[in-house]
């Protein structure tokens, strides 16, 4: 077990690392802020001024030493766009996000683990079959597509509820229902699959040869054995949800950290840009780590030794 959480502890900061990396570079080669922040008139004396004030006439490398030396005072670095710390800048976003991200995962549990159950429980029948269907169209749809549709019914043409903002806990219901949408599909699905492959084992049929009742057999044998697989896919489900968040929030004008990264992208703000995508990277692979800490708990092969 230790070697385990050694060995994905290690892969999580190599994952972080390289994500960081490679987004100094790709940033680099999208073109110079100055074309984006100053005037178009600006002179050359000008411009020279903004890049040296910047350091974005110095080598990649040193600019790339820079970068992680202001990870290491906490700041991140100042933002070019607005002349503060860009750690100050996120964090102000990521509250709306924690909101409309963990709101979204709890009922994404709430609806799909629930739904995924009943119909493995009822394999076959009309119910298992209608719920299946709706699964199926439910992660079939783009995020985008179903949250204009959602706006152009409900907000446009019935009035029911805001198209955009976050001013009331009325704005959270279209892009909380948006951005959980393929989740709750999807582990709808994978629970029923989880949960039929334990009914076909042979202790279920032993347990309930033994005088269990069909309650008893669900509640102490099949549900805590399908709980394994299900929570493999926790971490992908959570990085669906870190990376929708982007598209969602520009949706619905969300005031989150997945606008803010668009908006800066256009800015050319790369302090800022790198922040938030560290702040993904970390939310995603972090989520992933507990995810396999978990599993590497339940499973008696991987807690009795192996990396899994």
């Amino acid at each position: 077990m230790i070697r385990f959480i050694l060995f994905r502890t290690a892969r999580t900061v190599f994952t972080i690392l390289t994500v960081m990396t490679l987004t100094f570079v790709m940033l680099r080669l999208t073109g110079d802020p100055a074309a984006q922040l100053l005037p178009d008139n600006a002179t050359e004396e000008v411009i020279a001024a903004f890049r040296a004030q910047w350091g974005l006439d110095r080598p990649i490398a040193v600019q790339y030493m820079h970068y992680l030396a202001n990870l290491l005072t906490g700041d991140g670095g100042i933002s070019i766009a607005n002349g503060r710390p860009a750690i100050t800048v996120a964090s102000e976003r990521i509250p709306a996000t924690l909101l409309l991200t963990g709101t979204a995962f709890v009922l994404m549990l709430l609806i799909g683990l629930p739904v995924g159950i009943i119909a493995a429980l009822r394999r076959g029948s009309l119910l298992d079959q209608s719920l299946m269907t709706v699964s199926t169209i439910g992660y079939s749809i783009p995020n985008f597509v179903f949250g204009i549709g959602l706006v152009y019914l409900l907000a446009v043409s019935f009035r029911l509820l805001p198209s955009s903002g976050s001013a009331t806990w009325a704005h959270m219901i279209l892009p909380v229902a948006t951005l959980g949408l393929s989740g709750t599909a999807v582990l709808a699905r994978f629970t029923r699959s989880a949960v039929l492959d334990v009914l076909h084992e042979p202790y279920i049929r032993a347990a309930l040869a033994s005088g269990e009742t069909p309650r008893e057999t669900i509640l102490r044998h099949v549900l805590p054995n399908a709980a394994i697989p299900i929570i493999t896919i926790m971490g992908f489900l959570v990085g669906g949800l870190v990376g929708g968040s982007i598209i969602v929030e520009q949706v619905f004008a969300w005031p989150g950290i997945g606008r803010l990264l668009v908006d800066t992208v256009g800015q050319r703000d790369f302090t800022v840009v790198q922040t938030l995508v560290m702040i993904f990277t970390i939310a995603i692979t972090m989520a992933n780590l507990a995810v396999d800490m978990i599993y590497g708990f339940l499973n008696p092969r991987i807690r009795t030794g192996g990396l899994g």
